[in-house]
């Protein structure tokens, strides 16, 4: 399939598609609180993509039966909401979703905390949203799309963290998931160049202790290998005039 490079008219409208993802995330935040479920998440989001006209990006995609993946401490990715998953205090969600919307793709991702959370978490969290935008900064006409993955590892490096191994970021825009896939360790200077036109899914996906991760009997769940906290965070950027614009800014997460 290879890279696709945008023209402006596309890129706005996957700007669309992105908006649209971020507002959702915002009112998911109004909700985060001691006592909801992970459906109670995944209901509204499906409540509010609906009623403004578009398509959760996620549902059914490969079989996925959710509109949102809800992952809880030290699931990584994929969760799957239910009934029965009650958030607690000390807890940190990740939130992953996506719109549909006019034939373009938006993702993102953000990861909140349930009333009191520890000092690992709160580092966690930080250094994960921190190594975002050091990937995004090297998001650069002329660099590398390695030089986006060694930038994460170095930044949550000097934390002591780890990024996953397994998954990736990614293109977007006519689809879900494009190439090229942008992980989150690696040597500078590799991979294919950046270019205008070119949009990205940035995703930064860090576990406090081991890189090595687990998949449950589902066939979706994502965990740690030792159990311990993950943080993701994720935006979706367009290359244009020689650098990266975060296209799912949202209140609290720019």
């Amino acid at each position: 399939m290879g890279i696709y490079l945008y023209n402006t008219d596309q890129i706005n409208k996957i700007k669309e598609a992105a908006v649209f993802t971020a507002k959702v995330l915002d009112e998911i935040e109004k909700i985060i609180d001691i006592g909801i479920t992970t459906n109670d998440i995944d209901v509204l989001a499906r409540k509010i993509i609906k009623k403004h006209g578009g398509e959760p990006a996620f549902l059914n995609y490969k079989g996925f039966p959710a509109a949102v993946c809800t992952s809880i401490n030290e699931v990584v990715v994929h969760g799957i909401p239910n009934k029965k998953e009650i958030l607690e205090s000390g807890d940190i969600i990740g939130v992953d979703m996506g719109v549909l919307y006019n034939g373009f793709y938006g993702d993102s991702a953000r990861t909140f905390q349930v009333g009191n959370t520890d000092k690992n978490a709160n580092q966690l969290l930080k250094a994960t949203r921190e190594s975002l935008y050091a990937g995004i900064n090297k998001c650069r006409v002329g660099n590398r799309i390695s030089d986006i993955s060694n930038a994460v590892e170095t930044h949550v490096a000097g934390y002591g963290f780890t990024p996953v191994r397994d998954y990736v970021g990614h293109g977007i825009g006519l689809n879900l998931h494009e190439e090229p896939a942008i992980p989150n360790y690696g040597e500078p200077g590799k991979g294919p160049r950046i270019k205008n036109g070119m949009v990205f899914a940035i995703e930064t996906m860090i576990n406090i202790g081991t890189g090595m991760v687990d998949l449950y009997d589902d066939g979706w769940t994502v965990v740690t290998r030792d159990r311990k906290l993950s943080g993701h965070f994720e935006h979706t950027v367009a290359v244009i005039e020689g650098k990266a614009e975060i296209l799912t800014k949202g209140n609290n997460f720019n």
